[in-house]
């Protein structure tokens, strides 16, 4: 049996365009071929198909929605589509050469420039988490003014009306390991510089909420704080040293999520509730939204 792929798993460098990649077929095993262009992004549905149906073809499929509030296929979200065709334009955008013709700010510009083309002493940005930020970049800077990029703009707009009115997000998803933690700061960088410089812009901005899923990560991301002595942006060089000045006026608040969550008004035993509240209604220890 051919063992090509189990030898040699890795096509592409980390800080290279990922222009090559194993044909998988439609179990997801190695075909042993290679194809001479990236990877379409594609999810894989963890749910083995049956072996036999035992409803009629029409019956409409049933949808598992783990908690999450999905009933029907109406509800169903499918972002393949949209973010191989976002890769696209992002790509196309890449390669034009000339900054002039990025439309981006200069301050933009120098900072791509600079994750692009700097010979970084130590940590070189890899290629994803210059995606990453390219593609926020496109979406913040580029798109509003693209032909193309008004209809992303109003897919991103309309799905964030369904999910969460009245809080625009937009989420990157990069692989463990990636290194999400200099995305971040490279994120920050270049919306602190852009703010302080064009402070009329509502583009920008310097201030960051950061919420984190506990102490341990909410320690490492001290990090982003330009203060900090290991501050990725000096010693990771994510900033060119003229720009360090801007980066240190922006505000950034690191907490945890639980910072959120209601606090218990009482601290009450498990016995203690259990006599307090007797026959009646649930105990109502938490406080209310406001509080």
């Amino acid at each position: 049996m051919n063992q090509t792929f189990f030898e040699h798993p890795i096509l592409n460098s980390p800080y290279a365009y990922p222009g090559r990649h194993w044909e998988l077929d439609s179990q997801g095993q190695p075909t042993q071929q290679i194809i001479e262009r990236r990877r379409r992004a594609e999810f894989i549905t963890p749910v083995p198909k049956p072996r036999k149906r035992k409803a009629p073809a029409s019956q409409q499929q049933l949808i598992f929605d783990e908690g999450v509030g999905i009933s029907t296929a109406k509800q169903q979200y499918d972002p393949t589509p949209i973010i191989n065709n976002l890769r696209q334009r992002v790509d196309q955008w890449r390669a034009i050469e000339d900054p002039s013709r990025w439309g981006v700010t200069p301050e933009t510009a120098r900072l791509l420039q600079h994750w692009r083309h700097h010979p970084f002493n130590s940590f070189r940005p890899f290629f994803c988490q210059i995606e990453a930020v390219e593609t926020l970049i496109w979406l913040t800077e580029v798109a509003p003014t693209d032909r193309f990029g008004k209809g992303f703009l109003e897919h991103l707009e309309n799905a964030n009306h369904d999910a969460n009115p009245e809080l625009m997000r937009l989420a990157l998803k990069l692989a463990t390991g990636a290194g999400k933690t200099t995305v971040m700061a490279m994120i920050i960088a270049w919306q602190t510089v852009n703010a302080v410089r064009r402070p009329t812009s509502k583009k920008f901005t310097r201030g960051f909420l950061i919420v984190t899923p506990g102490i341990t990560i909410k320690d490492r991301l001290r990090v982003l704080q330009p203060n900090d002595p290991d501050s990725y942006y000096q010693s990771r060089e994510l900033v060119p040293n003229d720009m360090l000045d801007d980066i240190a006026r922006a505000k950034i608040v690191i907490t945890n999520y639980h910072a959120f969550k209601l606090r218990e008004r009482m601290e009450l035993s498990k016995g203690g509730r259990a006599l307090l509240q007797g026959r009646g209604p649930e105990l109502v220890t938490l406080e209310t939204e406001g509080q």
